[in-house]
């Protein structure tokens, strides 16, 4: 087992999980040595050509991360290793913590963006600022974001990714409509946790109304702007937002989360060229965060 490889119990507990066949009913090479392999390259972000012998065939590594990211896969694998954590009483289910980083793209991924829409044609949007590629031009250059929900022992629960240029405002919503966590002992899956906190980007009246609506607490800072806005219109501004400040301490969690999935740097940094392998390149070091005790 090298450096950073699963131990024997996280990759026990990830095995039941994994495809058992193949698209025309052939076995699978060893699932080990190609996670690993693939493992490897979402830790170090190196090129897949360059992997080490040890994994095997780099080309079956790629293939299989690109086809399990395109079927769904490793979205499916996600969701069995919250289950899991559930079972074993590892899952948080009162706190979530919103927060988003920036993600600068290497050249061979901005390049790719860019040279398949070299000269587009009158009317049409390049590549890079397609919202399906999420890839935009912010100050850093090309980047893309990642927005994401994290349980209270910093483990991410759901995620979305955007071009680099959106705001994190408008994102609350899509990231909160994603956590879906299936319950062990059946039924509806869990979708709405009890307390959210989050910074002072995520404050809106159309936030704050979502989770009233949907009966989440939420411990939200609120700008001086809106609050003084709030108390210019009088007793048409509605009350004062909630605000607990042992609670807001809390919000460190979401930033601790982002940082453990910023030690892979294939995460830190985008190298791939499409938007869809990008995020189970996320997922994927999402699992592994789920794996640890």
């Amino acid at each position: 087992m090298g450096r950073g490889d699963p131990t024997n119990a996280e990759g026990g507990r990830l095995k039941p999980h994994l495809p058992v066949s193949g698209q025309r009913g052939g076995r699978w090479n060893d699932h080990r040595t190609v996670i690993n392999g693939i493992l490897f390259r979402v830790r170090t972000g190196t090129p897949w050509r360059d992997l080490p012998q040890r994994f095997g065939n780099w080309k079956t590594a790629y293939e299989r991360h690109r086809r399990w990211s395109a079927d769904g896969t490793w979205d499916r694998v996600l969701r069995a290793v919250q289950v899991d954590a559930d079972l074993d009483g590892r899952l948080d289910r009162i706190m979530v913590g919103v927060e988003s980083t920036s993600c600068r793209a290497h050249q061979h991924a901005a390049e790719h963006a860019e040279r398949s829409h070299a000269s587009p044609g009158k009317g049409t949007t390049p590549r890079h600022h397609r919202p399906d590629e999420g890839l935009g031009r912010s100050r850093g250059g090309l980047t893309c974001e990642i927005h994401l929900a994290s349980e209270g022992r910093r483990r991410p629960t759901a995620f979305v990714l955007t071009p680099g240029q959106g705001g994190d405002t408008p994102q609350v919503i899509e990231v909160l409509g994603r956590i879906r966590v299936p319950r062990p002992e059946g039924g509806r899956p869990r979708t709405r946790p009890d307390h959210i906190s989050g910074d002072k980007a995520y404050s809106s009246r159309r936030n704050r109304s979502y989770l009233r609506r949907r009966q989440i607490k939420h411990t939200i800072p609120e700008p001086k702007d809106q609050q003084a806005n709030r108390k210019r219109r009088g007793s048409k501004g509605a009350r004062p937002a909630g605000f607990d400040s042992e609670i807001c301490k809390r919000r460190n969690e979401a930033e601790r989360t982002i940082d453990r999935l910023k030690d892979s740097r294939a995460v830190a940094t985008r190298y791939d060229k499409r938007a869809y392998v990008l995020r189970d390149t996320v997922t994927i070091a999402a699992i592994r965060s789920w794996l640890r005790p």
